[in-house]
């Protein structure tokens, strides 16, 4: 619907820098149709000082006053002809996106386990036997078991890991569950609850 005499902002032109508000951009134009270099200066001092108040947490940066002016150089289209107090000539960095990070490879073989449990099998393969692998070995084993409580996957018995820790260590890794004790695990919504309850008012 389209009232006559109303001015809607999806009928105006898009914003550039669009949190300084459309009154700064229209005092920019107006600052850029200015006859005199020195009173377009003037004009783009105040414009500047208004746009801080605008932005107040843009003083957080050192090199805030820098910011403001390449703000202005860009939002007056690179047309306000002025003696700037401030390099713009790389104002338009501002406005440059940064390249997209790749996409880490993100298959994993078995959920419930996840990436990090993956990553340990691998480096158990890799290490030779000793005290820093049968450390890392029972770090393994114990998350291996928490994962598998937490997903509730089949079943959770100490056999279950043992024998997920050998298949995916290629048989490099035998728990011995004779010897090997596992850590004491309760899932969170089976934690007893120690608040206390506060008293009925009378």
């Amino acid at each position: 619907m389209n009232i006559q005499g109303l001015d809607y902002n999806t009928q105006r032109q898009a914003l550039l820098l669009p949190e300084y508000g459309r009154e700064i951009q229209k005092m920019i134009d107006h600052a850029v149709s200015l006859p005199s270099r020195e009173e377009r200066l003037r004009c783009a001092k105040t414009i500047v000082k208004l746009m801080e108040t605008k932005v107040p947490q843009i003083r957080d940066n050192s090199n805030y006053q820098q910011t403001l002016w390449d703000h202005l150089y860009l939002m007056s289209g690179k047309q306000l002809d002025i003696d700037w107090p401030f390099d713009v000539s790389q104002a338009e960095r501002i406005l440059t996106k940064p390249q997209p990070m790749p996409r880490p490879d993100t298959s994993i073989r078995l959920r419930h386990y996840g990436r990090l449990v993956e990553e340990l099998w691998e480096r158990l393969k890799e290490m030779p036997a000793g005290p820093e692998r049968d450390e890392l070995t029972r770090h393994t084993a114990n998350q291996m078991k928490r994962d598998l409580v937490v997903w509730g996957h089949g079943s959770i018995d100490d056999e279950k890991v043992a024998d997920d820790l050998a298949h995916y260590t290629d048989g490099k890794i035998q728990l011995d569950l004779n010897r090997f004790v596992f850590e004491p695990f309760v899932p969170y919504d089976e934690m007893p609850t120690t608040g206390k309850k506060g008293k009925k008012k009378k």
